[in-house]
């Protein structure tokens, strides 16, 4: 149905500013090969430039934002048009800078211009699938030193570390103008198989079928899920980019900027206090890390990123989490201490 995929990939020798970049492989071997979750800023314009007019037809792999832009592009240049067959989408809950694997591996003792290659998603047996390593490898090495994801500053994707401020306005979660969409399958009876899950949302009959033939071989196993379910796997991605972002549209407005006109009115009444709150400081912490973590990268010193990032992810989830539930905690701890169990 295609000749090539246009993807991202790893790059095997990382150039100045980045460690990955849209590619176009041509083989299922090669495809395989370069798979795996890339956490970067890329481009397309390249690659477009280097299919444009080669006969050929691909399928483009992107996040919300990349998938509409390579529609857009497919759109106004008849050739792309022609080119350009099937639209893959992945489920997104923002984009990240590049400091975002560089902060991670500094963290795990490879600093940035040590930096050879990063694994963003090591899937580790016996635990739930939500529960990945992060992994960084050290030029001239061969020994990847890697830790779990969440426990890193900046790792939880919760805190939005490392997100460019466009991201904030974004409420695509779907990649609605994709033939498919996969994202991972963040549902309780799913996340216990460590391997992983996928959602998968088809738009395109033809794309249907490939899933019907594949599940009537027995090669791939498929499970009919509701509209609910697949939205209630991204329920904390839908509050950030519906209630959200109706906040950051009426702040900005109060601000005397301009905004996009989104699908959601710029308001606050929605929200409870503490919401709003969290709301904000989520946003804060986001350009906090950007601007940490350059001044950490200029200065040689990680701990003018942790220390900052520490104290906003401190703050973040004093207001996350209720005052009562914190006050039990404490008690529970003080209880384990001056009565430790026999």
């Amino acid at each position: 149905m295609v000749d090539g995929v246009i993807h991202v990939a790893a790059m095997p020798s990382p150039g100045a500013g980045s460690h990955f970049e849209y590619v176009v492989s041509y083989g299922e071997e090669e495809l395989a090969t370069r798979r795996k979750s890339q956490y970067a800023p890329t481009t397309l314009a390249r690659v477009l430039r280097q299919v444009r007019e080669d006969g050929r037809r691909y399928a483009v792999v992107g996040v919300p934002c990349f998938v509409k832009a390579a529609r857009l592009a497919a759109r106004h240049d008849p050739v792309l048009g022609q080119q350009l067959t099937f639209f893959v989408g992945l489920v997104c809950g923002h984009m990240k800078s590049e400091f975002f694997g560089e902060s991670l591996a500094w963290q795990l003792g490879v600093p940035p211009s040590e930096l050879a290659g990063v694994d963003f998603r090591v899937k580790v047996p016996g635990r739930p699938s939500s529960r990945y390593d992060f992994a960084a490898l050290r030029a001239g090495t061969r020994e990847w030193v890697s830790r779990q994801a969440s426990l890193l500053v900046g790792g939880n994707w919760g805190h939005g570390a490392m997100q460019p401020e466009a991201c904030n306005f974004c409420d695509d979660i779907f990649a609605e103008t994709a033939d498919i969409v996969f994202g991972d399958a963040w549902l309780p009876r799913f996340t216990a198989d460590w391997r992983g899950m996928n959602i998968v949302v088809t738009r395109n009959p033809l794309l249907d079928t490939i899933f019907d033939e594949g599940a009537a071989r027995g090669e791939i196993v498929v499970e009919a899920l509701s509209p609910d379910d697949v939205a209630a796997s991204q329920a904390g991605n839908f509050r950030h980019r519906r209630d959200g972002l109706a906040v950051r549209l009426a702040d900005d407005l109060d601000a005397g900027l301009s905004v996009p006109r989104k699908r959601v009115a710029p308001r606050r009444d929605h929200v409870t206090k503490r919401r709003l709150h969290l709301i904000r400081q989520r946003r804060a912490m986001s350009a906090l890390s950007l601007r940490a973590f350059a001044e950490a990268r200029e200065s040689g010193d990680l701990d003018r990123y942790l220390t900052p990032m520490r104290r906003a992810i401190k703050a973040y989830a004093a207001i996350d989490t209720p005052l009562l539930r914190r006050i039990l905690g404490r008690a529970k701890r003080v209880l384990r201490v001056v009565l430790p169990s026999r």
